[in-house]
């Protein structure tokens, strides 16, 4: 039995070569027929939850709560309780853009999580008003109808820790479904890992999102009277495609300091890395942009909390050509009542000459099973 056991396995392993192979080159045909976007699915971007978008997004290492599902899934070890529940509203640009998110997590056994997250984004009751006009160059205003343009993630992670002391690892299966109207749609697929590892007072952690790339498939539902209306206006008519949205790294690390026996400041530093090209960040080149963000948060006997972050930076010139430097700044409160625990964030978009100002709050609610 040994000699066609030791076969057996060969058999399996010179398989799983094939596999790969055949599946590494069905990536290439992809990707060789596909558009590649420098900005794509940018929506999983904004960040979610107001602790840490009152942090500016400089979370990735200190996170440990249900919202670890976005921001690094190995941070779901970190929950202090056996289930978690949160939820998230934003108005954007005046209201007209609405931000939703809600997430569940639950601790499986002492040593592995699990974890699902829900993302839209979206404007509704947008005017159509290409069947305005009709054949006969008649105005009829009953022919206005109105669409919703919204994107949606699904996020399912699972976290596991692994035998090195401290180190934990995560990894998220997403879903994108982006939709305008019935004009267009895509449906999307990719991966993201992380890791933390706690030592001491200090937290580092590691994101790698889209770590196999995201493949968004779109289609296009057309009218004839719609294409020629894009015509009339120079457009061009779109064609259905795939659109690529390349890997990037994000680096983290905080430290825990104690003042006296219930106050602490936690302050933490990001850097996202981009290789699809050089983009408008602090450091950047066309091998790769790196874009830093620094947040602290400062805790009062576990009960409340105050936040701050910069980021966003950014320069940019105005009327008369001459460059100025910008950034984002974001600032939060929160507080704790027993198993809830409610958050507030202000965000700016960093215009200087124009304050538009975001509110964003989010809810959690902590669970602990029933012993039996």
């Amino acid at each position: 039995m040994k000699p066609f056991l030791g076969d057996s396995k060969t058999y399996k392993i010179n398989m799983l070569r094939k596999l790969f192979s055949i599946a590494i080159l069905f990536m290439l045909v992809i990707v060789a027929k596909a558009q590649v976007r420098k900005y794509s699915n940018e929506f999983l971007n904004i960040g979610v939850g107001a602790r840490s978008l009152g942090m500016a997004n400089a979370n990735v290492a200190s996170v440990n709560d249900v919202s670890s599902g976005y921001w690094n899934p190995a941070g779901l070890l970190g929950m202090k309780n056996d289930l978690q529940v949160s939820l998230m509203h934003a108005e954007y640009f005046a209201g007209i853009a609405k931000y939703d998110y809600a997430s569940f997590a639950v601790q499986l056994d002492t040593t592995s999580a699990m974890g699902l997250s829900l993302i839209r984004f979206g404007v509704d009751n947008i005017p159509n008003t290409t069947e305005l006009i009709d054949g006969n160059g008649n105005i009829n205003y009953d022919r206005i109808t109105s669409f919703s343009a919204a994107d949606y993630g699904f996020l399912f992670s699972y976290a596991k820790k692994t035998n090195v002391e401290g180190l934990h690892f995560g990894t998220n299966a997403k879903v994108i479904h982006r939709l305008v109207g019935g004009f267009a749609k895509a449906w999307g697929f990719g991966l993201d890992a992380g890791l933390q590892y706690k030592r001491g007072f200090w937290n580092y952690g590691l994101m790698a999102k889209d770590i196999t790339s995201t493949f968004n498939a779109w289609s296009f539902n057309l009218s004839d009277r719609m294409k020629e209306v894009f015509m009339l206006t120079s457009n061009q008519i779109p064609d259905n495609s795939l659109e690529i949205t390349l890997p990037k790294l994000i680096l983290g690390a905080s430290r825990k300091i104690n003042i006296k026996n219930n106050y602490y400041i936690q302050p933490e530093l990001n850097c996202d890395f981009t290789f699809d090209g050089k983009r408008n960040v602090l450091l950047k080149s066309n091998l790769v942009s790196i874009d830093p963000k620094l947040g602290a948060e400062f805790g009062f006997y576990d009960f409340a909390f105050f936040r701050a972050g910069i980021g966003n930076f950014q320069k940019y010139s105005n009327e008369n050509g001459v460059q100025s430097f910008a950034f984002q700044p974001n600032m939060g409160i929160g507080i704790k009542i027993k198993k809830i625990s409610i958050d507030y964030a202000l965000t700016d978009i960093g215009d200087k000459s124009v304050a538009l100002y975001s509110n964003v709050f989010s809810l959690r609610y902590d669970i602990n099973k029933q012993k039996r």
